[in-house]
């Protein structure tokens, strides 16, 4: 074992999208800085970021219909709804860039145009949706999203939901063609090329086990070769902490004041997964429905078509969990070990207030496959069970912490957490996350490098045009940019051919069974 000692500007701590995209981002902006990746595993976007273990929705809020809340005047509050939509915009004008400079290519693989639908039955629901598309249709963000309660139209627009269905409620939905689908582990291995190329080393199979503030005002992170055993120590000007939920534990070790009074709660995930080319071939949408009573944010019912290797699958979910893991390839002691002196009220206080979602997570994980198949049915009515198998999801930790609403409050969302000098972020939380990746990272550089911001503005205006502007009030500069980057990325609104997935996943059925198996006990 060794103690060696080595010096960079930056570490980035995990090859997920959001490292990625900040050391993209910086590479940009000052070139010549030095900076070091570290992954536990073996290879880019295998957490959170894979394309397996989240549903590819790009989060820009069409079809979400938990992103829209009414009031108690019976009016749609449309702003949380208007802020992920602009967020994502930034997103698609920053791939534009990489794209338009040769940075990366070939945007078909990680990014496809999908419709995105909201899908309700019952009175009250129809009445809400029908409230949503007029606050979201009015707005210039939202241009061409459709409603109907027509059910010749709902049959072409979702042929494989129709069918065989029983009419006992009215049924609505909205739709618009500019949604997409995002292979968010492709786009984060082609970012990690990319850096690679630019002389950035990318370490993967190396373990961040400590990391503490240096008298010089450096931070020093312990490292391990996971393969050799050999344990070196690195120092940074500044570190991200990009661990999906191994973030929470990184940040707990660093000693900051603001990562005291913060826990976080796991949440897993199973997603059904159809293969079955005549089933496949009838859907071609995302269609989100409305959260069960108690249910997370989360695991709102949505049916998916993916575009993954070039090949189309059907997934259903998600059905929650729960596992003490931070990540799925975390320890059983993760949620046991966060718990700390200084976090311990939050989470007992989040405890109390959430008994629901408790109770939730305990019915969700004792499903059996047919009752599972019931819930699929409300959407797909003709579903066959053996059309249908399992694939686990990744694992999401919601920050707990104290706010205004009370002690211990579960946060859904992503969250951002630095030091007061700005020397070290952590990012926290879930969805809508990857998504709205660079308005978050551009966030941590703004709170984080404020004596250089200035200077790199005229950079960053370069890669993201509409920085610092809105979009919504902006409406001639939206459509310039929809316009192009519509046409950079390939995002042509006409339906994509239909390429019917023969597979699922690179592993065998056997371990997506195992691994069930485990979530289930």
């Amino acid at each position: 074992m060794s103690n060696l000692e080595t010096k960079t500007d930056v570490i980035l701590i995990g090859a997920g999208i959001m490292s990625a995209t900040l050391g993209t981002i910086l590479k940009e902006l000052v070139p010549e800085w030095d900076i070091t990746v570290f992954e536990k595993l073996s290879n880019a976007g295998e957490e959170s970021s894979n394309e397996w273990n989240n549903a590819g929705t790009g989060h820009a809020a069409l079809c979400e219909l938990n992103y829209t809340v009414e009031q108690p005047d019976g009016s749609v509050d449309i702003s949380k709804a208007i802020n992920i939509n602009e967020q994502f915009q930034v997103s698609m004008q920053f791939w534009s860039y990489l794209v338009n400079n040769n940075l990366i290519h070939n945007p078909e693989e990680f990014i496809r145009p999908l419709p995105h639908m909201s899908l309700v039955e019952g009175d009250q629901n129809v009445e809400f949706l029908k409230k949503r598309f007029k606050a979201l249709s009015n707005n210039p963000l939202f241009h061409g999203m459709e409603y109907t309660e027509d059910h010749d139209k709902l049959t072409d627009w979702i042929p494989l939901v129709m069918e065989g269905r029983t009419l006992k409620e009215p049924i609505a939905a909205t739709k618009i063609d500019s949604g997409t689908d995002v292979n968010f582990g492709a786009l984060t291995r082609m970012l990690f090329n990319h850096l690679e190329s630019k002389n950035v080393p990318v370490k993967y199979n190396h373990s961040v086990s400590d990391i503490k503030r240096t008298s010089d005002g450096l931070w020093e992170v312990k490292v391990k070769n996971l393969f050799s055993g050999t344990v070196k120590h690195h120092t940074a000007k500044f570190v991200f902490i990009g661990g999906g939920g191994g973030s929470l534990h990184l940040l707990q070790k660093s000693g900051i004041p603001e990562g005291k009074h913060i826990g976080g709660f796991p949440v897993s995930g199973i997603f059904m997964v159809c293969n079955n080319p005549d089933v496949v071939s009838q859907h071609h949408a995302k269609v989100y429905g409305k959260a069960k009573v108690g249910a997370p944010p989360m695991s709102v019912p949505h049916l998916d078509t993916r575009f993954i290797d070039n090949k189309k699958s059907l997934l259903f979910g998600p059905f929650a969990g729960f596992s003490p893991k931070f990540l799925k390839t975390g320890s059983m002691l993760d949620l046991v070990t966060s718990v700390k002196p200084n976090n311990l009220l939050t989470m007992l206080a989040a405890g109390a207030k959430e008994m629901s979602l408790t109770k939730y997570l305990i019915q969700q994980v004792m499903l059996s496959k047919e009752q599972r198949m019931e819930e699929l049915r409300e959407f797909i009515p003709n579903a066959v069970a053996e059309d249908w198998d399992f694939v686990v999801a990744g694992q999401r930790v919601q920050v707990i912490k104290d706010t205004d609403a009370g002690k211990g409050t579960l946060q859904f969302g992503t969250e951002v957490i630095t030091d007061s000098d700005g020397t070290i972020a952590a990012l926290l939380g879930a969805s809508p996350g990857a998504s709205t990746a660079v308005h978050v990272m551009l966030e941590v550089i703004t709170k984080c490098f404020p004596e250089q911001i200035k200077e790199w503005e005229p950079k960053i205006r370069e890669m993201i045009p509409s920085y610092e502007m809105s979009l919504m009030d902006n409406p001639k500069l939206l459509r310039e940019i929809h316009t192009s980057t519509t046409e950079t990325l390939g995002l042509s609104e006409k339906e994509e051919a239909i390429v019917p997935s023969l597979r699922t996943r690179k592993f065998e059925s056997l371990v997506i069974e195992d691994e069930y198996k485990q979530l289930s006990k």
